[in-house]
C-alpha cells in the first residue's frame, strides 16, 4: 500500500470514528435531557483525530506517567470527551447515558472521577493556565510528553487565557498546544457581536506563539497542523481550528439555541438518521 493510499485510509478512519463520536453525543444528550450539543459537535473532528491518531495514551492505564496530557478547558462540552474516552476503551459506553445523573461518573462538567480526567473544568477561561502548568511540570521532570488544551471561542474573552498565553510564550512551552475551536457562537449569540475576537491571527502571534489555521472539519488539514505543532521549538503552538456549530446535524448547524438544549427525543431521532 503506497503512503498516499494509507493516508487516504486513515482520513477515512477518522471519519468514521467522528461520525459515531457525533453518534454518542445526540444520543446521550437526549437521554441526559440538558448539556450542550453545539460545541460538542463542532469540536468532534478535532479531538477525535487527537485522540485516534496523534495522542499517547493508555486506556488501560489513565495515569500511565509517560502520556501526554488532554484537558478540555471548556468543560460544557464533555460530552464529547466522554465520547471519545468511551470510543478508545476508558469506560463501556453503556456508561454515556448516564450522562449528569446524581452519582454518575459523567457529570455535566468534567471532573477527576471520570477515567481519562486530568482536572476539573466547568469555570472558563482556567484551561490555558493548566496547561502553561502541566507543561512546565513536564520540563521540571524531564518528560517528553506533550499538552494539548481544547478551548472555545467566547472562552477566550477571559483575561485569565492571555495572561497564560504570555506565560507561556516567555517560557518557551514549545511541548504545549493550544486548540481553538472557532466556531463562532457562545451562549448568548454570535462571538463578533458580543466581544469580537478579530484579528485572531495576529493576536496570538504578538502573543509570541507559533499560530496554525485550519478547517477544523477537515481531518487531513488537522492532521497536518498536529505534526506541525509538534516540530515546532522554541515556542507554544495554537491551532485556530474554524468549525461550525453542530456540525453534523443540519437543524443544528449555526444555531444558537443549540449551545447548550439538549436535543428532543424526536430531534434526536432526526438527528441520528442524519449521522447514520
Amino acid at each position: 500500500m503506497g503512503n498516499t493510499e494509507a493516508v487516504d485510509n486513515k482520513i477515512k478512519e477518522l471519519e468514521e470514528k467522528a461520525r459515531l463520536v457525533r453518534r454518542l453525543i445526540i444520543e446521550m444528550l437526549a437521554q441526559a435531557g440538558s448539556g450542550h450539543p453545539g460545541g460538542s459537535l463542532s469540536a468532534a473532528d478535532l479531538t477525535t483525530t487527537l485522540f485516534f491518531t496523534v495522542l499517547r495514551h493508555n486506556p488501560k492505564d489513565p495515569k500511565w506517567p509517560q502520556r501526554d496530557r488532554f484537558h478540555m478547558s471548556k468543560g460544557h462540552c464533555c460530552p464529547l470527551w466522554y465520547a471519545v474516552l468511551a470510543e478508545a476503551g476508558y469506560f463501556s459506553k453503556e456508561e454515556l447515558l448516564t450522562l449528569r445523573r446524581l452519582g454518575s461518573m459523567l457529570q455535566g462538567h468534567p471532573d477527576r472521577r471520570t477515567p481519562g480526567v486530568e482536572v476539573a473544568s466547568g469555570s472558563l477561561g482556567q484551561g490555558l493556565s493548566v496547561g502553561v502548568g502541566m507543561s512546565l511540570a513536564a520540563r521540571m521532570d524531564k518528560q517528553n510528553y506533550r499538552v494539548y488544551i481544547l478551548m472555545g471561542d467566547g472562552e477566550i474573552q477571559e483575561g485569565n487565557i492571555w495572561e497564560a498565553a504570555m506565560a507561556a510564550a516567555h517560557y518557551k512551552c514549545d511541548n504545549l498546544c493550544a486548540i481553538l475551536d472557532y466556531n463562532g457562537f457562545q451562549i448568548d449569540g454570535a462571538t463578533k457581536d458580543i466581544m469580537g475576537l478579530e484579528p485572531m491571527v495576529a493576536k496570538w502571534q504578538a502573543f509570541g506563539w507559533h499560530t496554525i489555521e485550519i478547517n477544523g472539519h477537515d481531518i487531513g488539514g488537522i492532521l497536518a497542523a498536529y505534526q506541525q505543532a509538534a516540530q515546532t521549538k522554541a515556542k507554544p503552538s495554537v491551532i485556530i481550528a474554524h468549525t461550525i456549530k453542530g456540525k453534523g446535524v443540519s437543524f443544528m448547524e449555526n444555531v444558537v439555541d443549540f449551545h447548550g438544549r439538549a436535543p428532543t427525543k424526536e430531534e434526536a431521532q432526526k438527528a441520528l438518521k442524519e449521522l447514520e
